[in-house]
């Protein structure tokens, strides 16, 4: 059962967050829904996780309203978290709270664009290429200071903080360094003073490696099988 899934992962981020001194409740598990039906959706609120992560906007637009029509005491919160076409940028600044995949300043400049539009400042993350992989997408480490100084010029965005895909290993043990990668980036981001506000979200880590990724200083993980599998 999903409601039983779900309490064998906050165990194991209990785990690892004791391993680091860490508060289990500074960490948000986001349920990544992508091809799943709306009464698994359902289960996963009624287990008490409250913010959704899908990878299409087409597949997130359906669920969405269909959702907000649901009678929750407390609607979940939508976040985008797969490659975020530029056609795309008008839905997806309608109905998610927070957009984790943004790559470029191209696709900013269209956020803030529909952003303005709708009179709200749309939350996001950065993505970094933490690793070397083609099919990833992505900044790279050494241009993301650059990029994210100037996306936070823009008025109708908030950079939260980094977003990161660690290659699959055989052993979680060896997602390590990409994700040290993006936690010592953003260190350095905030001790350069790159935005006029702290960036404190670290997403990363997944099914297979989420525990590691939290030791690393991920508050964010993006959890699909582990849930509904």
């Amino acid at each position: 059962m999903i409601q039983d899934a779900i309490v064998k992962i906050r165990e194991r981020i209990c785990k690892a967050c004791s391993r680091i001194k860490q508060d289990p409740e500074s960490i948000t598990i986001v349920a990544v829904s992508k091809g799943r039906p709306l009464g698994q959706i359902e289960e996963v609120i009624a287990a008490g996780i409250t913010d959704i992560g899908e990878n299409r906007v087409r597949e997130a637009l359906i669920k969405y309203n269909s959702i907000l029509h649901t009678p929750y005491s407390i609607l979940p919160k939508w976040h985008m978290v797969g490659h975020l076409q530029t056609n795309k940028v008008k839905d997806a600044v309608r109905i998610f709270d927070l957009i984790q995949s943004v790559d470029s300043l191209h696709v900013s400049l269209k956020i803030d664009e529909q952003a303005k539009k709708l009179n709200k400042i749309q939350d996001i993350l950065v993505q970094i290429k933490s690793s070397f992989e083609a099919t990833k997408s992505g900044l790279k480490p050494d241009e993301a200071i650059k990029t994210i100084e100037e996306i936070a010029k823009l008025k109708n965005i908030n950079i939260r903080g980094l977003m990161a895909i660690a290659p699959i290993m055989d052993n979680p043990e060896k997602t390590r360094p990409y994700f040290r990668i993006l936690r010592e980036l953003k260190d350095r981001i905030n001790e350069l003073r790159v935005t006029s506000y702290e960036l404190r979200v670290l997403s990363m880590g997944m099914t297979d490696d989420f525990e590691v990724a939290i030791e690393e200083g991920s508050n964010m993980v993006r959890i699909g099988r582990a849930i509904f599998e």
